[in-house]
């Protein structure tokens, strides 16, 4: 399986196949705007308008999994993230990351890379408190907690996994290799 066979839902109920990013860099995060981490939608959009125009796409995928911080329909998310934090970015319906009914994509996302990359004593801390309270990561590689991110590179390879403590401004240089 490889990253450009999923198929995910829009806000409207029509799909949007992965297909269409063939050669893009991605940057896949699920979000929830009722978060601690919320407030990097800010800079998740920097990220976005500075490399859009250079092969670069960011996936929101509003997830509702973790202390039920991603209340609303589809239609009131996006329009507080449009009107909060003026994001542009594609935004997807809202899915499941973990169990059963887990999008197909974050089944292969984790498959390929099971583990995130947190740095320094203090996100480590955060992560270890963040792990008791999250009730759908039932096993080894399931997401733990809203913001976590995936990046994809252009040939379809996942090359990164972040924690929610990795803001997207630290993903930076990270980007502008694969880009």
């Amino acid at each position: 399986m490889s990253v450009y066979e999923n198929v995910l839902k829009r806000k409207d109920g029509s799909e949007f196949g992965l297909d269409e990013l063939k050669g893009k860099v991605l940057l896949i995060v699920n979000t929830a705007t009722g978060c601690g981490f919320t407030p990097q939608y800010k800079g998740l959009e920097k990220l976005y308008e500075e490399y859009k125009d250079k092969g670069f796409e960011i996936l929101d995928i509003p997830c509702d999994q973790f202390g039920h911080q991603a209340p609303g329909n589809d239609d009131e998310i996006h329009e507080f993230c449009t009107l909060t934090y003026n994001t542009t970015f594609p935004r997807f319906a809202k899915s499941e990351v973990n169990g059963e009914n887990e999008l197909p994509l974050y089944t292969f996302l984790k498959s390929q890379m099971a583990e995130d990359s947190v740095t320094g004593p203090i996100n480590k801390t955060i992560m270890k408190g963040v792990e008791k309270l999250s009730t759908s990561c039932k096993k080894a590689g399931d997401i733990k907690w809203n913001f976590t991110k995936f990046l994809v590179d252009r040939e379809g390879n996942v090359v990164g996994r972040y924690s929610p403590t990795t803001k997207p401004e630290e993903l930076e240089k990270e980007i502008k290799k694969y880009i």
